[in-house]
Parts: C-alpha cells; structure tokens; sequence
C-alpha cells in the first residue's frame, strides 16, 4: 500500500497552520496558492482533517483553516488516520489454509506472516504518534521565519 499525496499535503499545511496561528484563518485559496496545490482537491483533504478535529474552518470573507489545537497536541497518526483512515495496512487471508500445502497440516495460532506484518505496522503506528506539528515544525525553524516573513507581506 502506498499513502497517498493527501498526507504530505495535509502534513505540510498543518505546519504552515502551526507557524501562522496568530494571523487568524488562513483561506484556502492562499494554502492552494502557497503549496502550488489544485485548490479543490486540497479542500478535501482539509474538510477531511476538519472533521478529525485537527483543523478548524471558518466560512465567510474573512473565513479559511486553522489548528484546531495546539501544534504539541497533534500527531503525525492523526494525520494519517484522518486522510487515509485507521484501517489496518496488512489482512491477512490466511491463505496457509488452502490449496495442496494445507492438506493434512494443522493451523494452531496466528499466522507468522501475519504476525510479524502487525508487529511492523504497530512500530509505524507508534512512531507516528510519538512525533507532533510541532516537532515538524521545530526540526525547521528557519522555514517558519520564512511563512511567516512572506505570509505578511502578501497580506500587506
């Protein structure tokens, strides 16, 4: 399975998000402009984070996205689940169990396969969730001085 843009989309915006929390809503045609994104396309993704309630939106002239919580308080995982959804990545079908090789063979437990494609995915999961925005966003904190240096001038 291969994760889709949206994620690196979402994770990227989420940053921005966290770099201009103190401006207000940032409208989604600007996050479009900035990432150089088709804008509904990039809608999507961000309605999809809002429902998660990793982002807020706010409608109107003045509307756009934001954090909907502090930076510290959300998660690479959340992310992901958000855009791509929590299923797990492996089922196994436990296909041991059929054709010629499972004639006279007893199955007694899980698969190993199985075992050890969970063990591999629960390791991805916890990495996840132990990095937050705001770890993204302190391991560059010159490209936040840059968001925000140039966010300004195209609000000038």
């Amino acid at each position: 399975m291969r994760m889709g843009e949206g994620v690196e989309w979402g994770l990227h915006c989420c940053v921005t998000l966290g770099w201009l929390r103190d401006e207000g809503p940032v409208p989604i045609g600007r996050l479009a402009a900035w990432f150089d994104l088709p804008q509904e396309y990039l809608k999507k993704r961000l309605q999809a984070l809002t429902k998660a309630g990793i982002l807020t939106s706010t409608p109107g002239v003045r509307g756009g996205f934001a954090l909907a919580r502090p930076p510290e308080r959300i998660t690479l995982m959340d992310v992901v689940a958000a855009l791509e959804g929590a299923a797990e990545l492996f089922r196994c079908e436990e296909i041991r169990q059929r054709g010629a090789g499972a004639e006279g063979a007893r199955f007694s437990g899980p698969c190993g396969i199985a075992a050890a494609m969970r063990r591999a995915e629960m390791a991805w999961r916890r990495e996840l969730a132990a990095q937050t925005i705001a770890d993204l966003m302190a391991e560059a904190p010159a490209s936040g001085e840059r968001t925000r240096r140039n966010y300004a001038r195209l609000r000038a």
